[in-house]
């Protein structure tokens, strides 16, 4: 489906379609971001009224953004995977005596950003499990030798290492307080951090942030507001399939739109699908369908329209269709070196053969930098520092699209 088609298509099914759903996409057509309780209604709609919820999505998002869909040619840098928090879904962080443990050491970031930038690659995310030095003496050893006090000093070093290798840091290490974040602003283009819920129910005693304390999502929002008062371009989304109701969706995608009404800088939404995997105290819960994902998309888009929304392709590769119909604009990170060792049994997808699909939807697919054009020259949101790597950059992907 492309185009007007799209409209007409929707059009002609929302006779069958309960009233609160109609008015809904008819809301949407006309212009106008829908409220909560139209979204929930959206949510809710059965498979065989999801193609009208779709093709709307997909009309308001070429409305609004065209057809031109975006990736962040990347290396993933896993500074560390020792964490303080301990979600019940995820195989990321390990504890110091583990043999999977590590600690990336200078070398390894300056030989990964090298490597990297021979192949294209331009942002470096350096991600991180929450606080480590808060739960281990040895790892705080391990920093000392390193020559630091803190992990965020040390996560300073390497976004330094990252920009004499030519990369543009995009940090999301956990929980960071506005003085730290303060600290690391003049070495990234942006940072992230996922909000996956507003939920409080999810902290309970076997739900799925039980014993994640950083995953409190009063902590996580008030650092998203530290973040828009220091003109911070961020990313950040929600985590589908943790425990969470429809209700809660609405709610989550809700507080990050306030966020972003109140300092716009909110530059990307990520809507990311929950994987079990079988290590996991969360290895027997069932996963979000392919249409739960896509209605959800599809929901963000028509809240915040003008939003650009991600989907990571590597956790759905037989879906990319589904997805580019459902609203998305971007598809985040992919490397041409490195693992996505949050979910490393999920590969990237390669980069021509998703352009290929695009390009047969209607789409084509562009390189962007780890910073949204918007948020380049806009007073306060990028460190005079990085300017000139920015701009250096920017010039050379300017109409660059593949395939």
């Amino acid at each position: 489906m492309q185009g007007t088609s799209d409209t007409e298509i929707a059009a002609g099914q929302f006779g069958s379609i309960d009233p609160p759903g109609r008015t809904a996409l008819e809301w949407a057509l006309a212009g106008r971001a829908i409220d909560d309780r139209q979204a929930l209604a959206l949510l809710a709609l059965p498979d065989e009224h999801t193609p009208a919820l779709l093709a709307v999505a997909g009309h308001v998002r070429t409305q609004r953004k065209g057809r031109t869909v975006t990736y962040s040619p990347k290396v993933f840098l896993p500074i560390t995977n020792l964490c303080l928090d301990r979600c019940s879904y995820c195989t990321f962080r390990h504890d110091p005596d583990e043999p999977a443990a590590w600690t990336m050491l200078p070398e390894d970031v300056r030989g990964c950003c090298h490597a990297g930038r021979a192949l294209g690659a331009i942002e470096a995310l350096l991600c991180l499990g929450d606080k480590p030095e808060r739960a281990y003496r040895s790892y705080r050893q391990t920093l000392a030798v390193l020559g630091h006090q803190s992990t965020v000093d040390y996560v300073a070093a390497c976004c330094a290492i990252a920009l004499d290798e030519g990369m543009l840091p995009h940090t999301n290490a956990g929980l960071l307080g506005r003085d730290e974040m303060e600290r690391l602003k003049p070495l990234n283009v942006s940072f992230g951090l996922m909000l996956e819920s507003v939920s409080p129910r999810l902290r309970q005693r076997g739900a799925a942030h039980h014993q994640a304390p950083d995953k409190d999502p009063a902590l996580r929002l008030s650092m998203m507001r530290d973040a828009g008062a220091l003109r911070i371009p961020f990313t950040t989304g929600i985590l589908l399939g943790i425990g969470e109701t429809l209700a809660d969706r609405v709610d989550s995608l809700r507080a990050i739109g306030e966020l972003h009404a109140a300092d716009g800088h909110i530059q990307e939404i990520i809507v990311q699908n929950f994987r079990a995997k079988p290590t996991t105290r969360m290895a027997a819960a069932p996963e979000p369908s392919s249409l739960d994902t896509a209605r959800t998309i599809a929901v963000a888009r028509l809240m915040l329209p003008d939003m650009n929304i991600q989907a990571p392709p590597n956790l759905s590769p037989y879906d990319h269709r589904l997805f580019l119909a459902s609203g998305i604009n971007d598809w985040g990170g992919i490397s041409p070196l490195t693992l996505d060792y949050v979910n490393p049994e999920a590969p990237w997808p390669q980069v021509q053969a998703l352009a290929r699909t695009c390009a047969e939807e209607g789409f084509t697919l562009a390189p962007r930098l780890p910073i949204y054009p918007e948020y380049i020259d806009r007073p306060g949101f990028l460190d005079p520092s990085l300017r000139a790597g920015v701009a250096a950059h920017a010039a050379a992907e300017g109409g660059h699209h593949v395939g």
